[in-house]
Order: C-alpha cells, then structure tokens, then sequence
C-alpha cells in the first residue's frame, strides 16, 4: 500500500493511504469493465443500480444497461475539513446518514460547532442536488432489492460508507454491496 504524507498545518499532518487501482481510458470504460465482473447479476429482476454522483453516474450507467438494472442516484456529500475541504473528515447521505472519520476528526482536533456548520452547509446542498438530479421523480423503491451502489473511486471512502450506512439494510429483505471499477 502506498502511502504519502499530507502536512495541514506546523504542527499537524495526516497520512492518507492509497490503494493501487485499475487503470481505464474513462468512467464509462471503468463501468464496462465493472459490469463484466458484475455480470452474475445481469438479468436479476431484484436487482438495481444506485449511483454516487457526480463521477459514479456514467460508471453505473454502463453497469445498469450491461445487467438490465434500473439505475438511479444516491446522493452524498463529502464533509471537507475546514480550510482544506479536499481533505474529507467525513460525509453525509441522502436520509441523513452521518459518517465521521475519527481519525481526522480528533487528529486535526476540529472542533463540534465547526463539524457541525460543515454538516448543515453539506445538508443543504445535498438537498438542492437531490431537487437537480431529481426534479419531481421520487427515488427507486430498494425495499427487498440487491443494491449496487456504485462510485467511480474511493479515495477516503468516506462517501461509499455513508452511503451504505443510509442503505444499510433494517429490515434483512435487502442486499447491499458497493463496487468501483
């Protein structure tokens, strides 16, 4: 595993760790390639396809059209560090699910009020792209479906763990699995 060192202030650092990845010519190819490792699900009347937008869209399209699968999307938004918001503390999902990265969290030393007023700000805008992407459209029934919920990466992960904590089933009628080319 790689890992590079990403220095935030004097006094702070934080190591992010990268896995090795698949090279491929464009998300749409990345989706190709993952649909034909996704290939046992074509056809699957319970199964359906939920996209992270914005780069998981045109990966899940050609994973959808491949496997016959309704697609829809699934809105998260990444809670960036204050001052560096490329740099995820954690995310937030449609039907409000909350992941924090402790790690970051309490190794910046961010303070509550702080995490707190990225949160709200990240809520707003996750419900004025939920109205973009959506319009008047209500979302995909999953209830007793196999979801694929798909991103087009994972850098810090934090997006695809809110999104499974959002959809994560209550009722044991659903399946859920994440995939990235």
């Amino acid at each position: 595993m790689l890992a590079q060192r990403m220095h935030l202030t004097k006094q702070k650092n934080v190591t992010l760790r990268f896995r090795p990845m698949a090279i491929y010519q464009d998300r749409r190819h990345g989706g190709k390639l993952l649909a034909n490792a996704l290939k046992r699900y074509a056809d699957g009347e319970d199964v359906v396809v939920l996209a992270l937008p914005r780069g998981g869209v045109p990966v899940a399209f050609e994973v959808a059209t491949a496997l016959g699968a309704p697609l829809d999307v699934f809105v998260v938004r990444k809670l960036g560090v204050p001052g560096f918001p490329e740099l995820a503390m954690g995310a937030i999902a449609t039907g409000g699910a909350i992941v924090l990265n402790r790690e970051v969290v309490d190794g910046l030393q961010i303070p509550e009020e702080m995490i707190d007023a990225v949160v709200q700000a990240e809520r707003r805008e996750l419900e004025r792209r939920e109205r973009e992407y959506r319009g008047d459209r209500p979302p995909l029934d999953v209830t007793g479906r196999t979801v694929i919920l798909i991103d087009d990466g994972l850098a810090t992960s934090a997006s695809m763990r809110a999104a499974i904590a959002a959809l994560r089933p209550r009722d044991g009628k659903r399946r859920l699995g994440e995939a990235t080319p």
